[in-house]
């Protein structure tokens, strides 16, 4: 992938190359997840090529750019940002990496048969598929099932001591060197040190230089927490979400010295260390430096080695991200989550990692609004006080109709927020019009922000709209100082403030007093 990048941004195959040996190193070193293997992702690479085309005769421009972008990170990091990652919810991991793992499988379907690869991306190996099955490469295609099957029915219990990917690995390579050598290996790697970069500081540069350095920025910083929330996952740890941040930032910085690609976390890679065995920084910096010997001059060791012993590997590799024990169980996941789900995992096959991340999020922040709304209002009370002082004045008890009760009562307990805000304008709006006094209790309210304030106020008024009395029952603590600070109630006089339910009662008994009078 580091060989493809380079190549796919115009950079040569040894910038891409350097560019997983500086990430992969230094995200390692300082980073914030132990099992995390970081190098140049796609989007990376996209975001990078969008770069070199605003800066392709000048590349110390570029690479400052990068620089910038890795110093962001590093004040993010610093800035304690990276915690907020912690809020993703499971079903928008589960899309994402279950749509990483059918990625992987359609990636490597061509080089399994001995086909070349196929531009346009996922689309276009799709489409190839046809004269990649007409034409096939048998030799290639027993050496990727020969790995295939190796990996899958390798036992576990050996897998502590030759873990299946090695031995399959070792297996193919054997196979096309002595028997099936029609099958296409990996060839010749490029060999060279790279050349060094000085950020340009010019005011004018540095200026124009924020936006795509902060577009770099970000995506590397969602790919990398997105990494450690799956390394997490598959090792049952907790990484550091503000040093991983940090350790990425001078990982790009170090890229951009060096002339390579930034890169960021990488959900494959990590998944793919994790899976052979993979738990402590020690693998990403070994990682890293068998990369640099084979840039050195070890490349002769990687040469021999048939793709489709590789793709036989990844395949297996993609099958096991791909999240079955939540979509065996997705009859019984809610709707709203598997919707997350879904839309998370098409997008992300489909169109790309970031776009997937963001629309998950604002699709699962939905879910999780309507959610707390559904519980918010469950908690609401909103009653007639069937008391006879307070119904119309009878001579006898067949003159009083006790469902026309003048007064009512609004229990609002718990926590109130923007999710079930409007609701509760609708629900508690249409009893206030049925009484001529009503009572907000606040005894159980906990927590209120801005909006379901506002919204009280609303209610207020339209209780003034309807000639409501209205009276405030046991206002204290953060909802008072919340309710106070928007001047809610500036429309209320002091004496509709009270502190206990039998004042509340003899307020409403004076103010319906005042209206038969």
């Amino acid at each position: 992938m580091a060989l493809a990048y380079g190549v796919a941004t115009g950079l040569g195959p040894v910038a891409g190359m350097y560019g997983a040996i500086a990430v992969g190193f230094c995200a390692s070193v300082f980073g914030g997840t132990p099992a995390r293997i970081a190098y140049s992702t796609a989007a990376m690479t996209v975001a990078m090529m969008i770069v070199l085309t605003q800066h392709a005769e000048t590349p110390s421009e570029a690479f400052t750019i990068v620089m910038l972008a890795g110093v962001i990170q590093i004040a993010l990091g610093l800035l304690r940002v990276g915690r907020f990652i912690n809020y993703t919810p499971y079903s928008m991991i589960a899309g994402f990496t279950s749509g990483i793992g059918l990625i992987i499988i359609i990636i490597q379907t061509l080089p399994f048969l001995g086909a070349a690869p196929a531009p346009g991306g996922l689309i276009g190996i799709i489409r190839a598929w046809p004269e990649a099955v007409v034409g096939l490469n048998l030799h290639a295609v027993i050496v990727g099932a020969v790995c295939l099957a190796i990996c899958v029915f390798w036992p576990r219990r050996l897998g502590r001591f030759v873990p299946g990917p090695l031995l399959a690995l070792i297996v193919g390579t054997a196979m096309a060197a002595l028997w099936l050598r029609d099958a296409p290996t990996i060839g010749r790697l490029p060999q060279g040190l790279p050349e060094l970069y000085l950020p340009n500081l010019a005011p004018d540069l540095l200026l124009s230089a924020l936006q795509p350095a902060l577009t770099l920025a970000l995506i590397s910083s969602v790919n990398s927490l997105v990494a450690s929330l799956l390394a997490d996952t598959l090792t049952r740890t907790r990484h550091k979400p503000n040093r991983e941040l940090f350790g990425q930032g001078i990982a790009n910085v170090s890229a951009g010295v060096l002339g390579a690609l930034p890169g960021a976390g990488a959900p494959s890679g990590t998944t793919v260390n994790v899976r052979a065995g993979g738990t402590t920084p020690v693998s990403g910096i070994t990682c890293a430096a068998v990369l640099l010997a084979l840039v050195l001059g070890l490349g002769w060791i990687a040469e021999p080695i048939p793709v489709a012993a590789l793709s036989g590997i990844l395949i297996k590799v993609g099958w096991d991200i791909i999240d079955w024990r939540l979509i065996t169980r997705i009859r019984h996941v809610q709707r709203e989550y598997l919707l997350v789900m879904l839309l998370t995992l098409v997008i992300t096959v489909f169109v790309d990692l970031i776009t997937a991340i963001a629309i998950g999020l604002i699709v699962a922040g939905f879910a999780r609004a309507r959610a707390r709304e559904q519980r918010e209002l469950g908690q609401v009370i909103s009653v007639p006080l069937l008391e006879r002082g307070f119904f119309a004045d009878g001579s006898s008890d067949e003159d009083v109709d006790q469902f026309q009760a003048r007064v009512g009562l609004v229990d609002l307990r718990g926590e109130f927020s923007f999710a079930s805000a409007n609701e509760l304008a609708w629900m508690v709006g249409a009893d206030i019009r049925q009484h001529e006094v009503v009572i907000f209790d606040f005894s159980n309210t906990v927590h209120m922000d801005d909006s379901a304030a506002l919204i009280i106020e609303r209610l207020v008024d339209a209780a003034a709209a309807a000639k409501t009395e209205c009276i405030v029952l046991n206002l204290s603590g953060s909802v008072d100082q919340t309710l106070r600070s928007l001047n809610v109630f500036r429309r209320l006089p002091e004496g509709r403030f009270v502190d206990d339910l039998d004042s509340a009662r003899e307020l409403a008994g004076e103010l319906l007093g005042d209206r038969a009078r």
